[in-house]
């Protein structure tokens, strides 16, 4: 995953930040990249990297937003799209499931699923067309592309359904496989997901990255977060037991979720390695159910 985020930087992620460099070099900048891979292997959250490192406005649609029964609403709703992202652009247009809206033409039965594939490369030639030289400035006519930079990321579950002329060169210009990430790159994964929880102090994320073979991105964020459930309930379930023997007074005791926490109570609470273990273990368990 590093090498495919370093690619990136040089690819995509400084001719967004710069435009100036591919204008100035005359230089045709990626129209598109295909993301595949299996679900929950990253392709979202990769593409929600690369606009947050540009910082530039992210327009995201899945195939059900885009689709609709009425004639020519769903080209319209395509077109509306990359007009909102050319008047905002550099943009990116992030198309999730994008099988669903651009499958092979020939395995389409409607005229309708036809002309949406149309309508989205129709679009896509648009986004990095040159313009023609005002007032036949020199300069102009090497460097000046297309006001409106506008990179389009689709993500699939399915890339050989996708229609091949969606495929070809300056349409999805490069397209990057995300398998099931390795060891090192689950403890990569598990470093960004747990960065803003408070761990305590001898968590070892290297010993978690080597318990969680087969995990994916969604399963590690999803790790996470129920072991921090589970460490808030732990602490919770501690602290009622505390309380209890300590207020004397019937009515009190039933009040003592209502006791306030103190700063000092907090900076010893954290979520620890066994937290993280209980759950993996009834992860494990369910997925066996």
């Amino acid at each position: 995953m590093k090498s495919v985020v370093e690619d990136l930087k040089m690819e995509v992620i400084v001719p967004l930040y710069y435009p100036e460099l591919p204008r100035w070099l005359g230089v045709r900048p990626m129209a598109g990249i295909l993301l595949h891979g299996p679900p929950g292997c990253g392709k979202t959250k990769l593409a929600h990297a690369i606009a947050n490192e540009t910082k530039v406005p992210f327009y995201k649609i899945s195939a059900t937003e885009v689709v609709s029964g009425v004639s020519g609403a769903s080209e319209e709703n395509i077109r509306e799209l990359f007009s909102k992202a050319y008047r905002t652009a550099p943009s990116i247009v992030f198309i999730d499931e994008i099988d669903a809206i651009a499958s092979k033409r020939e395995n389409l039965n409607r005229e309708m699923e036809r002309r949406i594939v149309t309508q989205l490369m129709t679009c896509m030639d648009e986004s990095n067309r040159l313009v023609q030289p005002a007032d036949g400035d020199k300069e102009s006519e090497i460097s000046d592309h297309k006001p409106g930079y506008v990179l389009v990321i689709g993500a699939t579950n399915r890339p050989d359904a996708v229609d091949p002329a969606l495929r070809r060169p300056g349409r999805f210009d490069r397209e990057i496989a995300l398998g099931v990430p390795d060891e090192s790159a689950r403890a990569d994964i598990l470093s960004v997901i747990t960065r803003n929880l408070r761990l305590e102090g001898s968590f070892d994320l290297a010993k978690l990255a080597r318990s969680t073979p087969g995990f994916v991105g969604a399963d590690l964020a999803a790790l996470a977060n129920k072991a921090g459930n589970l460490a808030m309930k732990r602490i919770i379930d501690r602290r009622k037991f505390e309380l209890s023997r300590e207020l004397t007074d019937e009515e009190h005791i039933e009040d003592w979720w209502r006791q306030p926490w103190l700063p000092e109570e907090m900076e010893k609470l954290s979520i620890t390695m066994a937290d993280f273990e209980v759950t993996l273990k009834e992860l494990i368990f369910s997925n066996y159910l």
